[in-house]
């Protein structure tokens, strides 16, 4: 009976071009990273459920909706991550980064799983890139951050498509009295709004401003804003981030309304969003009380995370794909018996950096070369008993169709494909 097994709704397959887009995108971020002396790291897809109810916040629709947990074969309840600052914080606190020299600058490019319903550019499995930073309470830290993101955006001629559009959501303090101011304005309105924002009111009055919900849109008209209630140290810390993005010349839009999604932020948020496609491309913020929660001591932090597979939609919508790599030589051979003497030579290539494919299904002369013209080839490397014997190879450019015989050595091969000849 045959089987016909498909890929989990909200996955996809990455292959060929599109891997090569991919790999494209990550040799940029591990470029920047490391300019930037940013240290990358790995942590495990799935992690104790306890971890994400407690950072990411247990009335947050990520954690009642959206997460994939199960118990494991030890009865432990395990969640595969929804988010990946939790489970770099546990990290930090694990592993003692706190005695280490501060800051502390960590990357990662990792998968994560959220049941929720899809949008364009948005899986149930998906893969975001990511920057915490651990030790400063400085708005310079904020503008490091937020350069990085900038960078990349830049490196793949983005900018213009992504607006930044920033917001301060003040510390505990100045949040405790504009909590009190937004839930009076919202008193006589709250029943006629949806029942996730009935939840909030009580739980967490600031996600209703992030409600999306047509029902609620007219109560949220004339909202009291969170940076009309900052206290004078929240005020200026906001006031010396705008006026430093403008110094070193980063664009910014100030949007009143971004709370974000997750319970530990505080004071500056931020986020990237697709002028066309009018989608988030990514976003973040300060944490500085998340360490402590999780157990660890006080430790001001910020971070982003930036969707991979919205990066690579942006890359695609706007033209901006990089032409892929493709093969420099593809060696043709007469018979099987050729194949290990003229191994060494090919793997010579593969030293110098080329690109090398040989044939490895023993098709004719013919296909050989109607395969080398489907891979798009640059050259072919053509080489049968008399070449071997004489020791030399018969070097065709299959862009102008010019043939040339070389000696069968990397240096002369290399020669040839740095002249182009």
């Amino acid at each position: 009976m045959q089987m016909n097994i498909s890929r989990a709704k909200g996955t996809k397959d990455i292959f060929f071009d599109d891997m090569k887009i991919w790999e494209y995108v990550e040799e940029n971020i591990k470029d920047i990273c490391l300019k930037h002396n940013i240290n990358q790291i790995r942590t495990p897809i799935f992690e104790d459920t306890t971890l994400f109810s407690r950072s990411v916040g247990d009335e947050t629709d990520i954690v009642n909706k959206e997460m994939y947990t199960f118990l494991d074969k030890g009865n432990r309840s395990i969640t595969l991550r929804p988010e990946l600052t939790a489970g770099v914080v546990r990290a930090y606190i694990e592993n003692g980064f706190s005695s280490m020299p501060t800051p502390i600058k960590l990357w990662y490019i990792g998968t994560m799983y959220r049941y929720e319903k899809m949008q364009k550019g948005r899986y149930r499995e998906f893969s975001q890139f990511g920057i915490e930073v651990f030790g400063s309470d400085s708005y310079l830290a904020d503008i490091e951050v937020i350069s990085v993101a900038n960078e990349l955006f830049k490196k793949l001629k983005l900018s213009d498509a992504i607006a930044l559009k920033i917001n301060s959501i003040g510390c505990t303090v100045c949040r405790a009295k504009y909590i009190d101011t937004l839930k009076g304005y919202l008193a006589d309105k709250i029943e006629n709004m949806c029942d996730d924002c009935k939840t909030r009111y009580v739980k967490n009055p600031m996600r209703i401003i992030d409600c999306k919900q047509d029902k609620c849109k007219s109560a949220k008209q004339n909202l009291p804003m969170i940076t009309d209630y900052l206290c004078d140290d929240c005020s200026k810390d906001f006031e010396s981030l705008k006026s430093t993005l403008s110094e070193v010349g980063i664009e910014f839009e100030i949007d009143k309304t971004i709370v974000r999604g997750l319970d530990y932020y505080n004071k500056t948020v931020f986020e990237f969003i697709s002028k066309d496609l009018g989608l988030a491309v990514g976003g973040g913020g300060r944490y500085d009380t998340l360490v402590e929660v999780l157990g660890g001591t006080h430790t001001p932090a910020i971070g982003f995370g930036l969707g991979m597979d919205r990066i690579i939609l942006l890359l695609k919508e706007n033209n901006l794909v990089s032409n892929p790599k493709n093969v420099d030589v593809y060696f043709t051979v007469f018979n099987s018996n050729i194949f290990p003497k003229v191994y060494k030579l090919i793997n010579d290539l593969r030293d110098l950096g080329y690109i090398i494919d040989i044939d490895i299904c023993n098709r004719s002369f013919n296909a050989q070369m109607k395969y080398a013209n489907k891979i798009k080839a640059k050259y072919i490397c053509i080489i049968g008993e008399d070449e071997l014997e004489e020791k030399v190879c018969s070097l065709k450019n299959m862009n102008t169709s010019q043939q040339v015989k070389v000696k069968m050595l990397a240096e002369e091969i290399d020669n040839i494909l740095k002249g182009g000849n």
